[in-house]
């Protein structure tokens, strides 16, 4: 299983990577080079880029999350 995960929300500034293995989410520096940067690239001119990823929603707030309840 995937233990890192590299997060961009669309219309939100910089990159996040999230530890699952440590519980932890961390803003990270724009890559400067690589297929990071490339991908990145991608996302600010609106394009959206997945690898691996099974579900992936936007929240409003963890409390929807658990409640169940998601955004349209």
């Amino acid at each position: 299983m995937a233990n890192v995960v590299v997060i961009g929300v669309a219309g939100e500034d910089g990159l996040w990577v999230a530890d699952l293995g440590a519980g932890t989410v961390t803003k990270i520096a724009d890559p400067a080079t690589g297929a990071l940067q490339t991908a990145n690239d991608l996302r600010k001119s609106g394009v959206t880029v997945t690898k691996g990823i099974g579900l992936a929603v936007v929240a409003q707030s963890a409390a929807s999350v658990s409640g169940g309840y998601m955004d349209g």
